[in-house]
Formats: structure tokens, sequence, C-alpha cells
């Protein structure tokens, strides 16, 4: 189980084992916020609890959650639930510890330009901490 909490520790989050990877992503608001990413199910493999507040923007397909005390970006989870009844959800693993999560393999999606996912480059989170 991987968990991570914001700053203040008043919004924190759960992963129940070890994701298969971190995505980095270089669209308008990833790369302004910095995260990191493992992806899953709300309410499956990932818990997230606490008040936060949520920016959507544009077509609103998804919502980033951040503390409303110390305003660090915890998660990013669907607006609405898929056509499975599942709701998709990503948690930002900048918030957990470096030692838990820095063997995970990293991604890169531009979320920018193509929109596709970029071939694998042989870093791992840890690659991502400086």
């Amino acid at each position: 189980m991987i968990e991570g909490a914001c700053h203040c520790g008043a919004v924190r989050w759960s992963f129940d084992g070890i994701p298969d990877s971190a995505t980095s992503c270089n669209c308008t608001i990833c790369r302004r916020y910095g995260t990191l990413w493992a992806y899953d199910y709300e309410g499956e493999r990932v818990k997230a609890s606490g008040r936060t507040s949520i920016y959507a923007w544009n077509g609103r397909t998804i919502g980033f959650h951040f503390c409303p005390e110390c305003g660090c970006v915890a998660y990013w989870r669907a607006c609405e639930s898929g056509k499975d009844g599942r709701r998709r959800i990503a948690v930002n693993l900048r918030l957990a510890s470096p030692e838990v999560v820095g063997v995970i393999a990293m991604e890169r999606f531009d979320g920018l330009d193509s929109f596709d996912d970029l071939p694998r480059d042989g870093r791992c989170v840890s690659d991502m901490w400086f």
C-alpha cells in the first residue's frame, strides 16, 4: 500500500499495491502542477479522504482536487463515471514518501500536442525528484 498526503496532512490518499508506472504529462495544467500520476478507479485500488477544493476547466471531464489549506494537488478524478459505472482517478505520487515510490517506472504522455504515450526512456520516479 502506498499512502500520500498533502503538506498539512488534511487531504490523504492510498493506493492498494504498487502501480505499474507513473505518468509525467506536459499538458498545460500538469506541467504547471509538476505532478506524477498513478491511475486506477475510485473505491477500487485508490481511496481518497479529506475536504478538497476542485478545479475543472474547459470540457469539465476531470477535476483536480487540492487541499484548500496548503494548496497541494492530491489527485484528479473524472467528473462522471464511465459506462461501466467506475470513476477514473489518478493520485499525485509526489505526495508519497520518495523511498516508497522511487523505483516505479516512468511513462511520459504528450498531453500538449499529440495526446500520445511517448516511448519509455528507462527513468523511474526517483529520477524525477530533481
